[in-house]
């Protein structure tokens, strides 16, 4: 029986684009990934938990991980860390599970370079006009804000080359199928299956 490990999938693209929203409609289709869990220095909220929503760290313990190379990536908001703890990752890999990571174009380039075997899909808008109604459209942002976002996301959209695939949200329900034919053929690339027959065969053989 090949035991095959999971492999890390992180979901990325311009803010706006609607990745978390493709991510809960993948999860609620495919209740094999796992969500990567973040660690924060936030105080927790009312109604979280521990190792569910995030693992809550204090600021000290999460600079020593920094120091010590045990995030995948990390960023600072209003004060606060968070981060993606490398062995709660690398352990969810082992025990045979995909995990599942939704994040900013930065934080993909940090995982990039901390995790190169990760496979890294960027969700892209239909087109800029789009992209702009969705960021208008959720009626937070003035009009400063949402112009300087439209720059971010132009920025941000010349990294696409960093990544593996590139998948256009027009429709969720196509971008969700899109992206569980990239989890699929990950699976059966050749790469993969040949490390985990050629122990086997090792096995076998010895």
């Amino acid at each position: 029986m090949i035991k095959e490990k999971g492999i890390l999938f992180i979901l990325s693209g311009p803010s706006g684009v609607g990745k978390g929203t493709v991510r809960k409609a993948l999860f609620e289709k495919d209740t094999e990934l796992k969500y990567s869990i973040s660690m924060t220095t936030r105080q927790m909220r009312q109604g979280e938990q521990e190792g569910i929503d995030y693992f809550y760290r204090s600021k000290d313990e999460f600079e020593s991980m920094i120091e010590n190379n045990q995030l995948l990536e990390f960023a600072q908001y209003v004060g606060n860390y968070y981060g993606t703890p490398r062995d709660y990752v690398e352990e969810t890999l082992e025990s045979g599970k995909d995990v599942f990571l939704e994040i900013e174009v930065q934080g993909a380039l940090q995982v990039k370079k901390n995790f190169p075997e990760g496979v890294f899909i960027f969700l892209f808008p239909p087109s800029l006009d789009e992209l702009k109604n969705r960021i208008v459209n959720r009626g937070t942002e003035t009009e400063e804000l949402v112009k300087n976002r439209l720059l971010a996301a132009r920025e941000e959209i010349e990294m696409m080359d960093a990544y593996d695939y590139v998948v256009v949200n027009d429709k969720i329900e196509t971008a969700v199928k899109k992206v569980q034919a990239i989890v699929q053929s990950e699976h059966c690339k050749r790469q993969r299956v040949a490390k985990q027959y050629k122990k086997i065969l090792e096995a076998d053989l010895g």
